[in-house]
């Protein structure tokens, strides 16, 4: 019997613990210059749980920068997404919902079925979104991070490091600050309920916090990639492998402490080079799938003489035919998939202009009312030079207030402008700055159409 029991625990020292902690590591860099302030085991290539989340939500805003997807468009829900396991929003197979949603939930419930519903509406399955994030991390210099789904659940070679995950967090603050408010939000309705921030803890009790990822899995322990702003100086720290949730926030709240320390009151914003865009691997399969891949090139030719023009400009024109006719067939066959009508009839054609039809030059006195235009001068280059202005408070805190608002409720058409309140003895003007004038039209129109005071401000 002694034999037996010395046998057992001999061969039990050799299986996996539950109680094992994760192997601990951290890194610290002030996110104005990419400085490392402190690193632990930071290039040890560990299970990152849901921070995995961070390239998700990356991808997804690029893909809607992009143009590949809208934030409102309806995505429907796939079993493999419903049957994820928690955490998770609550999606169910064929449900449809508002890409915007699944944002929401996957950057503050950490919901495991929202990401997956991302990762396939955006490239079509779970696997090949996967390669797209691997992609985009080397693109970033996360040289030692790999990617093998969407959610970050445990998976054989789905692991990356410290230091790359605070690559990842500097990469979402700076080339996507108009969505990166959506980390410091305690709680956000996202379409089917309301749901709270797994980083809530961290935001209400450190000063400056506004961010940005928790992730915990049996294998990875407590993660957190964090980040804090205090007036000038911004610190992001990172933490792989905590033992509990409260230890996790009490040793970053220590990491943040030591940043602010050790970084310097005033330095130069040296923003990250943003990555190369390349969308989805095999666009261009499915595009030679649907027009059909050319039997010939148009390849370039010797510069005819007068003798041989006519003969050159016949097979030019013969090639380009061809392989046009082949393009179009193509297209109209994509057309046909998509439900578009072809304009049949004389809707193909224009109406011919009305005889009595008066034009702007031939008489002044008939000419329309010009509408009434606000005016301000804009500080912006680059050709942006308009705005708008949604509205005038009485104090400062009012107009940020209805300014981060509204950016939240029409992140697509104000992507990438500036938001900036002007005091004037009347008050302080709300306003959206860096726009085309055919932008700014356009934010105006889709504002009002929700009942939002707006008008447009243009060069003087």
């Amino acid at each position: 019997m002694g034999l037996f029991l010395i046998a057992f625990l001999w061969l039990l020292s050799f299986a996996p613990l539950q109680g094992v902690a994760a192997p601990y590591a951290a890194m610290v860099i002030d996110a104005r210059t990419g400085e490392v302030l402190h690193s632990r085991n930071a290039d040890t290539r560990l299970h990152p749980a849901s921070l995995t989340k961070m390239m998700t939500l990356y991808i997804a805003f690029e893909a809607v920068r992009n143009g590949e997807i809208d934030l409102d468009t309806q995505v429907r829900i796939t079993k493999k997404a419903a049957s994820e396991p928690p955490s998770k929003l609550g999606l169910r197979s064929g449900q449809r919902i508002a890409f915007r949603y699944l944002i929401r939930a996957a950057a503050v419930k950490s919901a495991n079925d929202a990401a997956t519903a991302i990762g396939i509406a955006i490239s079509g399955s779970e696997a090949a979104f996967a390669r797209r994030m691997t992609r985009t991390a080397k693109a970033m210099g996360m040289s030692r991070t790999t990617f093998k789904n969407a959610h970050g659940l445990t998976e054989t070679g789905h692991l990356s490091t410290a230091r790359d995950m605070t690559t990842l967090g500097r990469h979402l603050l700076y080339d996507y600050p108009q969505y990166y408010n959506l980390f410091s939000r305690q709680s956000t309705h996202a379409g089917i309920k309301t749901v709270p921030n797994t980083n809530r803890r961290l935001l209400a009790a450190y000063k400056g916090a506004d961010g940005i990822k928790t992730g915990y899995t049996r294998a990875a322990g407590f993660n957190l990639v964090a980040s804090a702003k205090r007036k000038d100086e911004r610190i992001i720290a990172t933490v792989f492998g905590g033992k509990s949730g409260a230890s996790r926030n009490a040793k970053v709240a220590e990491l943040l402490d030591m940043g602010f320390r050790r970084a310097p009151s005033r330095a130069p914003i040296r923003k990250p080079a943003r990555p190369a865009y390349a969308g989805n691997a095999g666009l261009g399969a499915t595009v030679a799938a649907l027009t059909g891949a050319p039997n010939s090139s148009l390849r370039p030719v010797l510069r005819p003489t007068a003798g041989s023009a006519v003969q050159v400009a016949g097979t030019v024109a013969a090639t380009a035919a061809k392989n046009g006719a082949r393009i179009q067939d193509g297209i109209a066959a994509a057309m046909a998939a998509a439900d578009i009508q072809t304009p049949t009839g004389d809707t193909a054609r224009p109406a011919a202009r009305p005889d009595d039809l008066v034009l702007a030059s031939a008489d002044p006195a008939v000419q329309p009312e010009p509408e009434p235009e606000i005016v301000t001068r804009l500080s912006t280059s680059g050709g942006h030079l308009w705005g708008v202005n949604v509205g005038r408070y009485t104090t400062r805190y009012e107009a940020e207030k209805v300014l981060l608002k509204t950016a939240l409720s029409e992140m697509t058409t104000l992507e990438g402008t500036l938001r900036k309140v002007n005091q004037s003895s009347r008050g302080f003007d709300a306003t959206f700055q860096g726009m085309t004038r055919e932008q700014a039209d356009l934010a105006c129109r889709r504002l009002q159409a929700r009942n939002v005071t707006c008008f447009m401000i243009g060069p003087s």
